[in-house]
């Protein structure tokens, strides 16, 4: 009966009501009475009628929606990729465009004063792992020591990691380094919070510039005399972005999925950014700001848990300008564990959706950028770039496809279904070539992750309970060299262990999966099948590096 009701659900427009009766007769006289045989050929007409007159169209609908969010990804990609592609042919590089001569001293005895105050802060909270060596990479950074301060803001609450992190700062002033720990009451406004704070410091008047970096974040001890001279010869600039390199990403596959992810992100999008219109999201690391920019954007906000994206927005707006100089990198950690990936994406999905929503009035009516930049900013850098791509990601593969099966009538294009995805993919694919042979695991990890960004791009658009949660990213540092990790579950809690929206799409999945092969055999399970193991996968937390509490 099965079969025959899926079928009846298929050829809908051919069968009449006397058809229905007729083959459903000798049901109804073995297992129904006539009344019963009677209601049950009603609902059957009535699924019908309610199939063809409201589901069918919305079907198609949501077809007509998913084809234009692909296309306008489609656009966005091909065009920062073209954008991309123009800087490296004709060699448009920032040492090429802007002027970055060596700072050099004037003579021996005044050569310090050549050479700028400059800041370097360091926000963290509770890093155990991984303090010593942000600390001891900012002490060592090539810049005349009295030209240089160093800013330990700690906002751990754990009072045996202050005191370590104390006394590593106290070890480093006994060397000459000019280093402040400076902590506050409570942690009001998490890392914005904290960085406003640290600009409230008397000493920080006389920085003319700020260096910034995350607590597993560890500079060459160049990287100020490489990047303070775009600032000091280019007055309109206010922030120097450097691209991050990742010391653990061969660790595990977790690690060299977000590889692919973030490598194209600095070499495609922040490049093409920089090159267009000198904006572009600032990273909150690895950066260095000019002081007086930050202060006349009105400094840090916590409004949302997109901070760095928040100033360096309304930076652009008062007319600043920025700059990408991918051949300077810094040392970081990609997170190893799905717990600290999933908190570090729901924030970087939420805080941008958020800020949105606060900001879209603001460029609008913005007077110093031009029109070219405020439409750059919307459609490309927010709506294209954050929202839609995570929508069509999950829209399409998760929901539209697997419905469709039970539904032959409503057509998907084939180059919807097929090329406007493997272009996109390919397109993703070039900031990792050595990774390559990883894109189809990359696809179907990004597809089960569109359903996290999905939510807590809802949640920022709603302004929901967790809109404005921050919880610090995991990091374990130097951990997986000294210690052994026990890869176990037992001390996991259950929520933690186990995500239900991904088992209970994986569920669906399989299902529909199943019912392709068995009823319809147009090979859609072969787009549906993998992707269900890939949400089991990620559900029952099967990849990243397991540690117990």
């Amino acid at each position: 009966m099965f079969n025959f009701l899926s079928n009846t659900a298929t050829t809908h427009a051919a069968a009449d009501s006397y058809t229905v009766k007729l083959l459903l007769a000798p049901v109804y006289e073995l297992f129904l009475s006539p009344t019963a045989a009677l209601i049950a050929e009603q609902i059957i007409i009535l699924w019908r009628q309610i199939r063809g007159a409201v589901l069918v169209p919305l079907l198609r609908v949501v077809v007509i929606a998913c084809t234009v969010m692909s296309i306008v990804v489609l656009m966005e990609k091909v065009f920062i990729g073209l954008v991309s592609l123009y800087m490296k042919v004709f060699r448009r590089r920032p040492e090429n465009v802007y002027k970055c001569d060596a700072i050099v001293a004037a003579d021996a005895e005044n050569g310090a004063a050549a050479f700028p105050m400059v800041m370097v802060q360091i926000p963290m909270y509770n890093e155990k792992e991984v303090y010593q060596l942000s600390i001891g990479a900012a002490c060592k950074l090539s810049w005349p020591l009295d030209r240089l301060i160093v800013q330990v803001l700690d906002d751990s609450t754990d009072p045996i990691i202050q005191d370590l992190v104390k006394n590593e700062c106290d070890e480093w002033s006994k060397k000459g380094i000019n280093i402040r720990y400076e902590t506050r009451k409570d942690r009001a406004g998490y890392k914005a919070g904290n960085l406003k704070e640290g600009m409230k410091h008397s000493y920080v008047e006389c920085c003319e510039y700020v260096a910034m970096f995350d607590a597993d974040f560890q500079p060459e001890p160049d990287f100020l005399m490489k990047t303070i001279p775009f600032l000091v010869h280019n007055p309109k600039l206010a922030l120097v972005q450097s691209r991050w390199k990742f010391v653990n990403a061969d660790d595990c596959l977790l690690t060299r999925m977000q590889e692919m992810s973030m490598d194209y992100h600095f070499k495609v999008e922040q490049e093409a950014g920089s090159s267009m219109c000198a904006f572009f999201g600032y990273n909150g690391t690895a950066g260095v700001w000019r002081t007086r920019a930050i202060m006349e954007a009105g400094g840090w906000e916590d409004r949302t848990t997109a901070e760095d994206m928040d100033l360096a927005v309304r930076a652009s707006l008062l007319g600043w300008g920025f700059v990408y100089v991918g051949d300077i990198k810094v040392k970081s950690e990609l997170p190893s564990t799905l717990k600290a990936y999933r908190s570090q994406q729901h924030r970087w999905s939420c805080g941008p959706a958020l800020l949105f929503k606060k900001m879209l009035w603001d460029i609008l009516e913005a007077k110093k950028v031009s029109m070219w930049k405020k439409f750059y900013m919307i459609y490309s850098f927010f709506v294209a770039r954050r929202i839609i791509s995570a929508f069509f990601t999950f829209f399409f593969f998760s929901i539209l496809l697997p419905v469709k099966i039970f539904f032959p009538e409503v057509i998907i294009p084939k180059w919807e279904l097929l090329y406007v995805p493997t272009v996109i993919t390919l397109l993703n694919s070039v900031g990792t070539p050595r990774s390559l042979h990883l894109i189809i695991l990359w696809v179907l990890f990004e597809n089960v992750m569109s359903l996290h960004r999905c939510k807590a791009i809802f949640i920022g658009l709603l302004e929901a309970g967790r809109a404005n949660e921050w919880i610090v990213t995991e990091k374990l540092g130097d951990m997986l060299k000294t210690k052994p990790v026990i890869r176990v579950t037992e001390n996991l809690r259950i929520k933690e262990r186990f995500h239900l929206l991904e088992l209970g799409l994986g569920v669906f999945l399989l299902l529909c999966a199943f019912f392709d092969y068995a009823f319809r055999r147009d090979c859609f399970y072969l787009f549906i099948l993998p992707q269900s193991i890939t949400y089991f996968i990620v559900g029952f937390g099967f990849i990243g590096i397991i540690i117990p509490s």
